[in-house]
């Protein structure tokens, strides 16, 4: 793939803005990893591929492609289509793990297909699953040269000029899940024209006033008379341009600076108005909106280590999202990044700044669910208490507790069975504490209620997972499935009335979670609602904004009891959350990957599988410690490393 960016001269209303051309080209091609880089012996994956013919080959043609080997039917978003000619490819990953469950809880085949393999079969099925992974060479994985999002794009700025990040409040936001775009539309230039103006504005004052502070930081003195203006604009360009580029930028790229310094001397600026100009040049050019790599590497090499440079912005942008600090810049220098334990000493230096709370807006709000809570719509009349205070003490609950987890470097479990959270007054309220809390600030306090603590009891979440007007017992417990323990729930079939379009003279005398329940009845519902509704019943205490009850919206008894397969059997969310803090390899599993997928900005595929597993190694030998597996995020070989071609 090839991405170019060129921005050429505009001057509306007869005012220079920008000149020269400013353009930047990658060229990254994806390809096979090195044939030598490789997790398994030839020897070693011919047997894996032999079972796969032997035994699971046949295995899904018996049992599995009569309903997922249609390309259109694709009954619960599952098809086998194409696994046969490549099991190991990684758009296959998710298959795998859910046949793995399915099968091995003898939900699948389900119970009325006529064909049910023997307890054997379902054994050595389930057995190979985990070997899939050694299928895949040693491999990255396919790099992304990224555009700061807008969040970063704001830091970034703050942290260059010392303007409020508030100045990039009017790019449009990422979408999520949409990944990083790699690309610039004349629309999103004219908005960084515009936004870059306003930072030099606040940064530096207006064009024609008095020098600032600010000012003589980043451009030094005039020079005097007798100097050549230029050679100290050649040494002004390099200066900006390392910090702005997080790089020391190349002879071609200071070449283009100084034209743009040429041109603005040709049209009667001072000096200091032509320096303007060209940071304004540096803050609108793709070296500064794109991470870039600091060096070109010889075309026979097919993946190589990531510069040091690149690594720094990498691991900055990751934990802060925002440049790297003088600290982290000086290391890049000095080319020390790229050992391993500077590395891990820098992220362990990292977490416990307070940047590092990017973290849980970038990472934790999108894995939790609860970016969108402040805009998320309540029934006025139900619940008048949702006020904008609330919600935000609701979003700032999570993240000092998320917070909380990583600086103390808690385990990955503390995050379902923690004994505390952070409130204030009217959070207060909600949780009915009796302990006197008065005033917005936020504070840590001890909960003596074992049903709360832990995201599983936060009002936030639970309002999340909830509808404007009730809870939702199928949302709650897709949620707690997909969000924490990693497994994926198709999507409802057609023609499935949800329960506000029931039969209202059927369900009139049913309690909420007897309508929840109708679902079980139709056999194509039954499988994943037989998992997700018994978690959901077991969060039923807990209203739509988080309160407790003891009835629900239709006036009748709460019932939080279930069982789940495999026979475990709750009555309370305390019960329930000791269910799913025992599914402790599945949860460190899960956040493990997540935390991956996000600081690649890519999703997991390949090889991957093999590094997830090396870390969960690392982490289970340190109690699966959160701070221990964000380093051994940031040391794993995907993240150090790229594919060049």
């Amino acid at each position: 793939m090839t991405i170019v960016v060129t921005l050429t001269n505009y001057i509306p209303n007869n005012s220079l803005l920008v000149v020269a051309l400013i353009g930047l080209t990658f060229d990254f091609t994806p390809s096979l990893p090195a044939a030598d880089e490789e997790a398994v012996t030839p020897e070693q994956r011919a047997a894996i591929l032999k079972t796969f013919r032997d035994d699971v080959t046949p295995f899904l043609k018996n049992y599995c492609m009569p309903c997922h080997g249609d390309r259109r039917s694709k009954k619960g978003d599952v098809s086998f289509i194409g696994v046969f000619g490549r099991p190991g490819a990684g758009e296959f990953r998710k298959v795998w793990q859910m046949s793995s469950v399915s099968v091995n809880e003898h939900a699948m085949p389900p119970e009325y297909a006529k064909k049910q393999p023997t307890d054997e079969e379902r054994k050595k099925f389930v057995g190979w699953i985990p070997k899939v992974k050694y299928l895949n060479p040693k491999d990255p994985g396919a790099f992304v040269i990224r555009r700061l999002n807008k969040v970063e794009y704001g830091n970034t700025l703050r942290d260059l000029l010392g303007v409020d990040p508030s100045v990039a409040k009017d790019l449009p936001d990422e979408v999520p899940g949409e990944g990083y775009l790699n690309t610039l539309s004349p629309l999103q230039t004219e908005q960084y024209l515009v936004i870059a103006n306003e930072a030099l504005n606040r940064a530096l004052g207006p064009k024609d006033g008095p020098s600032t502070e600010k000012q003589q930081q980043l451009f030094g003195a005039t020079p005097p008379p007798t100097a050549d203006p230029r050679e100290a604009a050649k040494k002004v360009a390099r200066s900006l341009a390392r910090n702005a580029y997080r790089r020391p930028a190349s002879d071609e790229e200071i070449d283009v600076l100084l034209r743009v310094f040429d041109l603005a001397r040709e049209n009667k600026l001072d000096y200091p108005a032509s320096l303007r100009l060209m940071l304004k040049a540096i803050l609108v050019s793709p070296q500064f909106l794109f991470i870039t790599p600091a060096k070109e590497h010889p075309t026979n090499e097919t993946i190589v280590p990531l510069d040091d440079f690149q690594l720094a912005s990498r691991v900055s942008y990751f934990l802060w999202s925002t440049m790297p600090d003088a600290e982290l810049s000086a290391l890049a220098d000095q080319g020390k990044l790229n050992d391993p334990a500077t590395l891990r000493s820098q992220v362990k230096r990292m977490l416990l700044d307070k940047r590092s709370r990017a973290l849980f807006d970038g990472f934790g709000a999108q894995w939790l669910g609860i970016s969108g809570l402040r805009e998320k719509r309540f029934d006025p009349a139900k619940f008048p208490e949702m006020t904008p205070a609330l919600r935000t003490a609701m979003y700032d609950e999570v993240r000092l507790f998320f917070d909380s987890i990583v600086r103390e470097n808690r385990s990955v479990r503390g995050f379902i069975e923690s004994d505390y959270t952070f409130v204030n007054e009217s959070l207060a309220k909600i949780y009915g504490l009796k302990e006197k809390v008065s005033g917005p600030q936020m504070r840590r306090v001890q909960l003596a209620d074992p049903n709360r603590g832990g995201i599983l009891g936060m009002p936030g979440t639970l309002a999340m997972t909830s509808f404007p007007e009730r809870t939702s017992a199928v949302k709650r417990g897709a949620w707690v499935l997909e969000q924490l323990l990693g497994e994926h729930i198709p999507p409802p079939p057609p023609n499935v009335p949800e329960l506000d379009k029931q039969d209202k003279k059927k369900v009139a005398d049913l309690t909420q979670r007897q309508r929840t329940e109708l679902h079980r009845s139709n056999t194509v519902c039954a499988n994943c609602h037989k998992v997700m509704d018994p978690i959901g019943f077991g969060l039923e205490n807990f209203d739509a904004i988080g309160r407790w009850r003891e009835k629900d919206e239709s006036g009748g008894p709460i019932d939080a009891g279930g069982e789940l397969p495999g026979g475990k059997k709750f009555s309370s969310p305390k019960e329930l959350k000791a269910i799913i803090a025992e599914r402790k390899e599945d949860l460190v599993r899960n956040v493990t990957e997540k935390l991956l997928a996000y600081a690649l900005c890519r999703q997991l595929e390949g090889y991957d599988v093999t590094v997830v597993d090396r870390i969960l190694e690392h982490l289970h030998e340190d109690d699966d410690r959160v701070q221990t597996m964000i380093v051994e995020v940031v040391t794993s070989y995907p993240f150090t490393h790229r594919r060049i071609k």
